[in-house]
């Protein structure tokens, strides 16, 4: 009996052990690569001070030579003050040296010395010193976005430490706001073209890559980079980001917005109860008499929607105050949009089957328009959106097609994971690099230059000052410390675990559009 209770004992504390592990949070300072743990022995003998950068070494997409700034104060607010302080500096010594222990022993054989852990928690803050450029800005391939360095010598190992968590969260709303900003571009240069007027270009492109990205935090960057170009939107958790990250205030500006919308279950639940025609109709009429509502049209025949049900409605949508906005939802963009018939834009009369036309021109077959610059323009009280496996390029034709049929491309776009999923760290190569150290109080230059790459991977050497106006920054490299810090367009952003400089969502809209 007394060896049963001696089992059970010893059963029910490995249990708690277990259960207490699990339900504490991650330390943070193991959030990173386990390579980055042993480091602190491995500098130079007399290291005082590391000096590194995040720069976009390489761009993967034809033509895109430069990338849109966006993400640090995030990852400054969340990470390096919120998530240390909760899950490092306030959690007892005791403990957070226990679990590290725990961590490095079971896994990499252990450390021979753990004072540096110690000595941090101790401190009570991050002692590192980060210079960025101003969010939003336009930044040249090879130029760093920023640069990061101790300012306590005793923790040089602490500006690389941090490299695998701030390249893991900082990448993403780079790469997506940089492509953000390509369709905004797009779009821009379009309506210029034909109608003369962007007033639109703003609500051109909506967010709907929440379901497609790789987790909530993906899906909260990605749609956060989004919102730099457009308002338009259906991921709700980027606004709430944006308002606390960045200031936003949806009271007193148009952080983003959405519309009322339907999805392929209700419009086959109301096909199967009271019929397809009897659903748009009941939709339009009943419960959203004004306003805007998207209505997913292709559930079964998008052709039969646009040559039967609307024109059947066409009083109905006419008499309202408000926009139906038609969405397909499959088939080629380009075709389903423009028409699979592309003769010159005079020759309406040579196509006839509803697939030929395309949803644009059967929308003005039916509900008309004005002429604007020589260009069809839909009525106003009748639109069209398209959000399935949209990319640069299917917009960029369906815009050329449209207005080669002579219709101005007003229409929205649904960017999706299809763009903001499909794309890595390696989309424009970044990288957090060390260029300098100081040992023994002397500056000493560091690069890399492998005889094997093709150039991608060459670093600066030594201290680098940033000059030059936004989108034709240039990088000075082997300069002093004092110039790096002087001498730049990098201003000081982070100081010893505070954020000493910050930037709203609309100075950093700004700054992209300007």
């Amino acid at each position: 009996m007394i060896d049963e209770n001696i089992k059970y004992e010893e059963f029910f504390n490995k249990q708690t052990s277990r259960l207490k592990r699990k339900n504490k949070p991650m330390l943070s300072t193991l959030l990173t690569d386990f390579y980055k743990i042993g480091h602190v022995a491995q500098y130079p003998k007399g290291t005082e001070f590391v000096f590194s950068n995040l720069t976009a070494r390489k761009s993967r997409i034809p033509e895109l030579n430069s990338t849109i700034f966006f993400g640090l104060q995030y990852f400054l607010k969340k990470y390096l003050i919120e998530d240390f302080n909760k899950n490092f500096f306030e959690r007892p010594l005791e403990e957070v040296m226990s679990e590290y222990k725990r961590m490095c022993e079971h896994t990499i054989g252990g450390l021979s010395d753990y004072s540096h852990i110690e000595e941090l928690h101790k401190l009570g803050y991050l002692p590192l010193q980060i210079q960025a450029l101003p969010e939003g800005s336009d930044v040249p391939i090879g130029v760093p976005m920023l640069s990061i360095e101790n300012t306590d010598y005793r923790f040089f190992w602490l500006t690389n430490f941090i490299e695998s968590l701030m390249s893991a969260i900082i990448w993403q709303p780079i790469t997506c706001a940089t492509l953000a900003n390509q369709y905004r571009k797009l779009f821009t240069k379009h309506l210029d073209e034909s109608i003369g007027s962007t007033e639109f270009v703003p609500f051109m492109g909506h967010d709907f890559s929440f379901r497609g990205m790789g987790g909530l935090e993906s899906a909260c960057l990605s749609g956060m980079g989004h919102l730099t170009s457009f308002c338009g939107t259906d991921t709700v958790p980027a606004i709430m980001s944006l308002e606390k990250y960045y200031n936003a205030d949806i009271t007193k500006e148009l952080v983003g917005c959405s519309v009322p919308a339907t999805e392929h279950s209700v419009m086959s639940s109301g096909t199967a109860v009271e019929g397809e025609f009897e659903t748009f109709k009941n939709l339009i009429t009943n419960v959203y008499p004004n306003g805007i509502v998207s209505i997913v049209s292709d559930t079964f025949d998008l052709w039969k929607v646009l040559t039967d049900f609307l024109p059947r409605l066409q009083e109905n949508i006419m008499s309202r105050d408000g926009k139906v906005v038609i969405r397909p939802d499959s088939g080629d963009p380009v075709d389903i949009i423009c028409g699979t018939h592309q003769p010159h834009h005079a020759d309406f009369e040579s196509r006839s089957k509803p697939e030929e036309k395309g949803v644009v021109e059967l929308l003005w077959d039916v509900f008309g328009g004005k002429i604007v610059n020589g260009y069809n323009v839909l009525d106003n009280h009748i639109g069209a959106i398209y959000g399935d496996s949209i990319t640069v390029e299917r917009a960029d034709q369906i815009s050329k097609r449209l207005m080669a049929k002579g219709f101005a491309p007003l229409i929205v776009y649904g960017i999706g994971s299809y763009t903001y999923q499909y794309n890595t760290r390696d989309t424009f190569g970044m990288a957090v690099k060390c260029t300098a150290i100081i040992s023994n109080g002397n500056e000493v230059d560091v690069f890399k230059d492998p005889i094997t790459d093709d150039g991608t991977k060459k670093s600066l050497k030594g201290y680098f000052a940033v000059e030059g106006e936004n989108g034709e920054y240039q990088v000075t490299d082997q300069v002093s410390k004092h110039e790096a810090y002087t001498n730049t367009k990098l201003e000081p952003v982070f100081l010893n675990g505070k954020v000493v400089k910050e930037y709203s969502l609309e100075q950093i809209r700004s700054r992209i559009r300007g």
